[in-house]
């Protein structure tokens, strides 16, 4: 049987998890990185990924089957006009998301699905810059992808009922649970995450404890996996602190980032992806 075909906009930490699950499906995976370089290292990143996957006994069929399925392309446009899903894992940069979604859009056929993995922007804003915003809907995954069990399905004003159950089927395939939200800014999972984040930011910046102390009270006291600071560094203290300012801007001061998380991202302290954020990781 010929496999289903989707796409994946974008091959980093984020798009590469989200291609590896769902070559794990049995799909046929295009996945789009500009140029040789960037394309290679997307395709060891998603092998990395499906090797550690077989070694933990997660991973149906062979690694070489796989990555048989894998497709590399160099634009949007280069995606074939097949595609049932294509999900856009660029950086949250609306300027990109939105050309990108463009150019998937005008390749791919006008019954797809398109996906925005935005993890805080209106999603309703990107379909209004689309030929058929009824086909666009949020697939918030999460960091790391392959182990995270949630996906925030985000219902944007136009989005079609058949899009949003679509993306819902494609969540339970992929072994995750789907959880479905109004697009509001933040939705649900990084607007409650973001604001516990900022106060622990704020509570070290005050001296309240120390950061391995603060995570320790979530995750001993309410059986948080990972404290709200190591969270901070697995995303990036980066990405948070463009998410808080976006938050501050749509919902008011409560999430104006604090001053140390602005100092840290200009020393290139961004946590885990760095060696260094709020913990040590050299």
């Amino acid at each position: 049987m010929t496999p289903r075909q989707v796409g994946v906009v974008g091959g980093g930490r984020m798009g590469g998890g989200i291609a590896q699950g769902l070559l794990g499906t049995g799909a046929q995976v295009h996945v789009v990185e500009a140029g040789d370089e960037a394309a290679e290292a997307a395709r060891a990143r998603i092998a990395a990924g499906l090797e550690e996957a077989d070694r933990r006994g997660k991973l149906t069929g062979t690694v070489e089957e796989s990555l048989s399925r894998l497709v590399l392309v160099d634009t949007p446009a280069d995606l074939p006009p097949g595609l049932s899903l294509v999900v856009e894992a660029v950086p949250e940069v609306p300027a990109l998301k939105i050309e990108v979604l463009r150019a998937a859009e005008a390749a791919i056929g006008p019954d797809a699905v398109l996906a925005t993995n935005t993890s805080s922007l209106s999603v309703t804003e990107l379909a209004a810059a689309l030929q058929r915003p009824a086909r666009l809907v949020g697939m918030h995954f999460f960091n790391p992808v392959p182990a995270s069990k949630l996906v925030e399905v985000v219902v944007a004003a136009e989005t079609a009922d058949d899009v949003v159950a679509t993306a819902q089927a494609w969540v339970r395939e992929l072994g995750k649970t789907d959880v479905v939200v109004r697009d509001s800014p933040g939705f649900a999972s990084s607007r409650l995450g973001v604001l516990l984040g900022l106060e622990a930011i704020r509570m070290l910046e005050e001296g309240v404890a120390s950061a391995e102390a603060i995570d320790q009270a979530m995750e001993l006291g309410y059986r948080h996996p990972m404290g709200p600071l190591r969270s901070t560094d697995l995303v990036g203290l980066d990405v948070r602190l463009a998410i808080a300012e976006y938050l501050a801007g749509e919902l008011g001061d409560r999430f104006a980032p604090p001053q140390l998380l602005r100092d840290k991202v200009a020393a290139g302290d961004l946590g885990r992806k760095t060696g260094r954020g709020f913990h040590d990781y050299s």
